[in-house]
């Protein structure tokens, strides 16, 4: 009997079930399915608007890293799940007057946020294209759609920069005289289109690839191999994810955010990822797609805005939220994207957040009932304690102000300005403190950001790549600082007031604020006496370490509840006799050191 490799979000928990020989467990769910794939099954069954999408399994690419072959029998069940999902939409695949087009995505089961690779608008050719035009009457979306395709294959599938297509249409956009892409006339995005179509002939030899069925089985090879990515593998080294276990592959039915003024695409948090305060955080842009908002290439509105703009939608979508972090008892990052009025979820996974945001949530969630004391306790890790510990700015030192951008990420942070991932990973080798300067980051810095100090964007909201990367790793960043202009070529950025930053030069960026300074900027301690959710926090883990008769040994500045929590919360620990040691005789001058002491 051929091993199942594939499975339907409409059914696939209800599949799963056969399988197992029980009802799954989230956890269970998420490892073969991963993340995103339980996500979709689980909103799926929720009766949330989802587009219908299927989910190859963790094992198949586990195998496929063994051969370099897909495993037996995945490549007939991605096509009868292919026929599932026309049969749902009424929609042909790649071809037809109502062409199905699908995205293809990664999904490990625990959060990795931009690391692997995904592609949009999967089965474009130039008979889709006219198809959708005519289905649409928009031949403007239709084109735009295309130039994307083009654009994505060649760099996820092929391994021809995106960059190469990027020059095009800036070439194109200043020709025009306009500064959006969305601004970019018809003609020219045909003519664009031409273009990338000679770019590619003239990479490859050969015509841009029509079979979609082609594009796929390319695809879903490009999101396993990027399971083995470079700054994949430097997330897991930095995470301590385990190199073994696979990436899931999505397909899932195209919805288009960028059909014009009704269509909108987004990212948002159940609660702000920052701070930890409860309410609906994030962004949205009108007439674009996801990877818009990711990256950064546009500034988007607040989601707050989506009230104004489409009432019905944002009401529609506040109930979702709230039933899905009631299902997950989390904080959940979502992304949905909405088609000529219709919403559709396309994502939920739990949130990455920064040290004072998981305090908070695990406080709150505990004093809303819907997790334990416990469990709150156990969500807080010890590092989350020490980045609350952290130093801030000297509040009373003068500074010189650059510019102020979003506080995408908390901390203070110091360093030399580097234009450039490698070159900022070099010089962290060096024990050079760095803050990462770009116009806005992609997957491929990742490995120059973990060694940073702290980053600083030009373009980009408060979700974007380098916000959620920043936040899920507690390196300060302030992005979306729209009135510099960094220059890669020269390796420098210029501020109002003709101020140059060359690479280098030592600047400090204040994460809270969303402040960048000239020059060094002298750091103060962080006070535990101002941290009344991490009090509360470690006042009942000291009623836990009392209810299961835990010891006790005490830090020297801060005192006995942040070990009581250690002790009863991240260690596996026997009951023992309480041990406590005077300051005089522990090493340890300040909080974060965290050292035992016998």
């Amino acid at each position: 009997m051929v091993k199942k490799w594939v499975y339907l979000a409409r059914n696939g928990e209800e599949e799963y079930t056969k399988v197992l020989g029980k009802q799954p467990e989230l956890a269970e769910m998420k490892k073969i399915f991963g993340g995103k794939g339980a996500g979709l099954m689980v909103m799926t069954a929720s009766g949330a608007p989802v587009p219908p999408s299927f989910t190859i399994t963790t094992e198949a690419c586990v195998e496929y890293m063994d051969t370099n072959e897909f495993p037996t029998g995945m490549w007939e069940q991605t096509l009868e799940a292919l026929k599932d999902l026309e049969a749902q939409t009424g929609k042909t695949f790649g071809r037809g007057e109502n062409p199905l087009l699908v995205s293809v995505r990664s999904g490990a089961r625990d959060s990795m946020p931009g690391m692997m690779d995904t592609v949009l608008n999967l089965g474009l050719n130039d008979e889709t294209r006219a198809a959708l035009a005519k289905l649409t009457g928009n031949e403007w979306f239709s084109y735009d759609a295309y130039r994307r395709f083009i654009t994505m294959f060649s760099d996820i599938v092929m391994g021809y920069k995106r960059e190469h297509f990027e020059e095009k249409l800036d070439e194109l956009k200043a020709k025009e005289g306009v500064k959006l892409d969305t601004d970019v006339s018809l003609d020219g995005l045909k003519w664009l289109v031409d273009e990338y179509k000679a770019m590619y002939k003239a990479k490859f030899g050969e015509d841009f690839p029509t079979d979609p069925y082609k594009q796929l089985e390319l695809s879903i090879k490009a999101v396993f191999d990027s399971w083995n990515g470079a700054r994949a593998i430097a997330y897991r080294n930095h995470e301590g994810i385990p190199h073994d276990w696979g990436t899931a592959v999505n397909v899932c039915t195209m919805v288009f955010g960028n059909m014009g003024d009704d269509s909108a695409t987004g990212v948002s948090f159940s609660r702000n990822p920052s701070s930890g305060e409860k309410g609906l955080y994030g962004e949205f842009l009108i007439n674009a797609q996801g990877e818009d908002v990711v990256a950064g290439i546009r500034t988007p509105q607040k989601i707050s805005r989506l009230k104004e703009v489409m009432p019905e939608v944002y009401e529609e979508y506040l109930e979702i939220v709230d039933m899905l972090e009631n299902h997950y008892r989390d904080m959940q990052d979502m992304e949905f994207t909405v088609e000529r009025g219709q919403l559709w979820m396309l994502q939920t996974r739990n949130g990455k957040r920064t040290s004072p945001a998981a305090v908070k949530v695990a406080v709150d969630m505990a004093e809303e009932g819907l997790i334990t004391k416990e469990e709150a306790v156990m969500r807080v890790k010890p590092a989350d304690v020490d980045m609350l510990m952290r130093d801030t700015f000297d509040p009373d030192v003068e500074k010189t102000l650059v510019v102020k951008g979003l506080n995408a990420s908390p901390g203070a942070a110091v360093g030399v300005a580097i234009f450039d991932a490698h070159r900022a990973k070099e010089a962290a080798a060096n024990d050079t403190d760095v803050i990462l300067v770009r116009p806005e980051t992609n997957p491929d810095d990742v490995p120059g950001m973990l060694v940073a100090q702290g980053v600083l964007t030009q373009k980009g909201g408060m979700t974007s790549h380098a916000a959620v990367v920043a936040r899920g790793n507690n390196i300060p960043c302030v992005a979306g600082c729209e009135d510099i202009s960094v220059d890669l070529i020269r390796k420098q950025f210029t501020a109002p007031g003709g101020i140059v930053i060359k690479e280098g030069d030592t600047i400090s960026i204040n994460g809270f604020t969303g402040e960048v300074f000239a020059g060094s900027v002298p750091l103060v301690q962080a006070k535990y006496e101002d941290q009344h959710d991490l009090q509360k926090l470690l006042s009942w883990a000291d009623e836990i370490r009392l209810a299961k008769n835990f010891g006790v040994r005490a830090n020297a500045d801060v005192g006995t509840p942040m070990w009581a929590w250690m002790r009863a919360a991240r260690w596996n620990l026997v009951p023992r006799a309480s041990v406590c040691v005077a300051p005089s005789t522990c090493s340890s001058t300040s909080a974060p050191a965290m050292l035992w002491c016998a």
